[in-house]
């Protein structure tokens, strides 16, 4: 019997200590890098230099104790803001708006920080999600040979957070034990939980 890791809640905040970077970036490279086969050895790119690293933190005991999802913001021109590199870790893609809330706190912190633009670029078969989340799409483009939805999220639905770097607090979701032998079923069961992009939020 295998059985997954478990945490009593999460933390979504802005990454703020060298452990919490590190294994954002760690976990980039194991989507992108390793699962995606997107990036061969890094991910990383110019935008790194500036973007600010946003991390979904599992948590024990009032303990951080594993960076289990991130993702990056960064603003492009005055007002002007992008989100992209989102990755929730596989053991955790069921467990349940981990993506969803590292989303509401990079388009909430952008909006305390006088954006009046959010945009990602975001897979075509996500399309459906990001508009429930209040999302509309602009424009379609081609990039690593899929179709990719350019969308902007609606600042009305996302009240300014001043506080990113204690951000936001969700509990955990109870999980249940599993074969070894068993089929695993779809990871992706919207709008649970969003897949990993490369160029989407």
């Amino acid at each position: 019997m295998a059985i997954a890791t478990e945490y009593s809640d999460y933390t979504i905040k802005w990454a703020t200590l060298p452990w919490e970077i590190n294994q954002a970036f760690a976990l980039r490279k194991k989507v992108f890098c390793d699962e995606q086969k997107l990036f061969k050895g890094s991910d990383k790119d110019a935008i790194d230099d500036q973007a600010k690293i946003l991390v979904a933190l599992g948590n024990n005991g009032g303990w951080h104790q594993q960076v289990v999802g991130t993702v990056r913001i960064h603003e492009e021109e005055p007002g002007l803001w992008y989100g992209s590199r989102l990755a929730v870790d596989s053991a955790f893609r069921k467990q349940g708006q981990l993506g969803a809330t590292l989303i509401r706190l990079a388009v909430s912190s952008a909006h305390a920080l006088n954006c009046t633009q959010f945009k990602a670029t975001v897979q075509k078969q996500n399309e459906t999600l990001f508009k429930r989340l209040n999302w509309s799409t602009t424009e379609y483009k081609v990039i690593f040979g899929q179709i990719h939805a350019v969308m902007e999220a609606d600042l009305s639905a996302y009240p300014p957070c001043h506080q990113p770097n204690s951000g936001f607090v969700i509990k955990a979701r109870k999980r249940k034990r599993i074969n070894d032998n068993s089929s695993p079923s779809p990871w992706l069961q919207l709008p649970i939980e969003l897949p990993p992009l490369a160029e989407a939020i």
